[in-house]
């Protein structure tokens, strides 16, 4: 199968367990992969050498960060942002791209609460939360995304590079799709299933982060008036 139009932008941070799997797997689609990991991440680094993937070094820190420097080191017509936990499904980038292509979109959102989407990793805690902020972009930003904090974005990568995102942390999930919306770029969403994390540690901090996105979203609501 032949996908090397499209470049899986792949942060990864202390994934030496889940990456070779999630890199194995992903080897029978043939996707042109951008692995992005900060120098001193060791055991990531030695933990898919023998697979001889690209590894792109941050300069900076924070998820935000490698996923601006996957972007900005892409060069194909698509690219889809995807983890390295193990939790997002490899056919599903395939349906993107093609709901892309039939539609005409330039961004198309997978969405754990679209139809024909689910997820095994939710906590209570993270489903309130992901259903509060969606519901925030929905009301106060009109915005079309069922799942904002669901950062598995397929595109045209001259439209990714053109957003010009700024957020070097978990800012960045929302930033992504305010800059989506605002640009009036054409953009949907296609059911997903979250997979439970291979080795079962999420790097997001829930009142932490969550505190910061909160604090960027109500910024950029008073930014418009």
């Amino acid at each position: 199968m032949n996908n090397n139009d499209i470049t899986l932008i792949i942060p990864a941070k202390q994934e030496s367990i889940s990456l070779p799997i999630v890199l194995k797997n992903l080897e029978r689609y043939n996707f042109v992969i951008l692995v992005i990991v900060d120098r001193t991440d060791i055991e990531t680094i030695e933990s898919i050498k023998y697979l001889k993937h690209k590894l792109i070094f941050q300069q900076k820190k924070g998820y935000g960060d490698a996923i601006i420097t996957g972007i900005s080191s892409s060069q194909t017509k698509y690219s889809c942002i995807f983890n390295a936990d193990g939790s997002f499904q490899e056919e599903d980038i395939i349906k993107m791209k093609n709901r892309v292509i039939k539609s005409n979109l330039d961004f198309i959102f997978a969405s754990r609460y679209s139809d024909g989407g689910g997820g095994s990793d939710d906590t209570i805690l993270t489903y309130i939360g992901n259903k509060i902020f969606s519901l925030i972009g929905k009301v106060f930003f009109n915005l079309k995304v069922d799942d904002i904090l669901y950062t598995h974005v397929f595109g045209l990568t001259d439209k990714f590079k053109s957003l010009k995102l700024k957020s070097l942390d978990f800012r960045l999930c929302v930033e992504l799709p305010l800059k989506v919306h605002n640009l009036k770029m054409n953009y949907s969403n296609i059911g997903s299933y979250e997979r439970s994390r291979i080795a079962g540690i999420k790097k997001v901090n829930e009142f932490k982060d969550g505190s910061l996105i909160l604090l960027y979203l109500v910024k950029n609501f008073f930014k418009k008036y």
